[in-house]
């Protein structure tokens, strides 16, 4: 099999905006900064996986409009294979307003889906052959969700694996029966909160989640916590807390969707989960020493910079 990551997921125009604090209920605060450019979970997650090595098919659907010539010309800039970025006749791309606080680095998103959330059956059936050729499948819940279980099935019959970033947080609770079909689910600690119902604050409260993700019939889990660094609670109950890499953070908004992708080149190059987080966090902790989210995500020789210069000793002390 080929060391192919193969993303399922959303392709938005972000249009971010930097101000003192993220606006309250009625309230207009003068920005500082206004940039456009590509984001959506799924598009972010492929990127971050092409840019870190990954080889990397993105699926996903635009507008014909101008945003979706925004996708097109960025996968074409970035050298991604984009044959599967299907186009709707109707709906328009979807975007994300995206409010950063220029002092803490903190951000709040609304995305309007738009195309995103209506890829077809029929079009994932267009992709069979590089389902059937796939190490990591990679999906978010920023697209229509019944595309996933064919998906998904097809990867596990060619002895693939599925990871599941069950981000943005489920407005409805999601069936134990979808959770359960992927292999690995990597929920951050509010994500977990909304599918388990247990309040992730810590270590304790993480395990705790982790645990009732398994019990849904998930095989690994990966907990992001923020500052705290990331739980992992493996099939075999080994349970890790990994620290984050101290950089210069600058911008935050793009650090999931590094670490997401990092770990799906990490993972399709048969590297075991240790290795991959560790691999993923890089991704991540540099990704935040940029503004923006796509054209944040580091390239592959960024991440062995780093790392060739990273106390790896004193990291992996802190793993436990």
């Amino acid at each position: 099999m080929a060391e192919r990551v193969t993303v399922i997921g959303s392709f938005v125009v972000d249009l971010m905006a930097r101000s003192p604090h993220i606006p309250v209920q009625g309230e207009t605060v003068k920005g500082s900064i206004f940039k456009m450019g590509p984001g959506g979970k799924g598009s972010n997650q492929a990127v971050a996986a092409h840019r870190s090595g990954g080889d990397v098919v993105l699926v996903t659907k635009v507008g014909n409009d101008v945003f979706g010539k925004v996708a097109k010309d960025f996968y074409a800039g970035e050298q991604m294979d984009s044959r599967y970025v299907f186009e709707d006749p109707e709906l328009a791309t979807g975007i994300a307003l995206i409010m950063v606080d220029e002092h803490t680095s903190q951000n709040s998103i609304t995305v309007v889906p738009g195309a995103c959330g209506a890829i077809s059956q029929e079009e994932i059936r267009s992709i069979d052959s590089i389902l059937d050729d796939t190490n990591v499948l990679v999906a978010q819940l920023e697209t229509n969700l019944d595309i996933l279980p064919p998906a998904v099935e097809r990867v596990h019959t060619s002895g693939g694996i599925a990871l599941l970033n069950p981000a943005p947080a489920p407005v409805e609770p999601l069936d134990d029966e979808f959770i359960g079909m992927f292999d690995l689910v990597t929920p951050n600690e509010t994500e977990a909160s909304c599918l388990t119902g247990i309040d992730v604050v810590d270590r304790e409260s993480a395990h705790k989640a982790a645990l009732a993700l398994q019990a849904k019939g998930v095989k690994d889990v990966i907990i992001t916590m923020g500052k705290m660094g990331c739980f992992l609670l493996t099939a075999e109950q080994e349970a890790l807390m990994f620290p984050t890499m101290e950089v210069k953070v600058v911008d935050t908004t793009g650090a999931g969707d590094a670490f997401n992708g990092g770990l799906a080149t990490a993972l399709s190059k048969g590297n075991d989960l240790r290795q991959a987080i560790y691999f993923a966090t890089a991704v991540a902790s540099l990704s935040v020493t940029k503004v923006g989210t796509a054209p944040a995500m580091p390239t592959n020789d960024e991440v062995q910079q780093f790392l060739s210069t990273f106390d790896q000793k004193a990291y992996w002390e802190q793993v436990k």
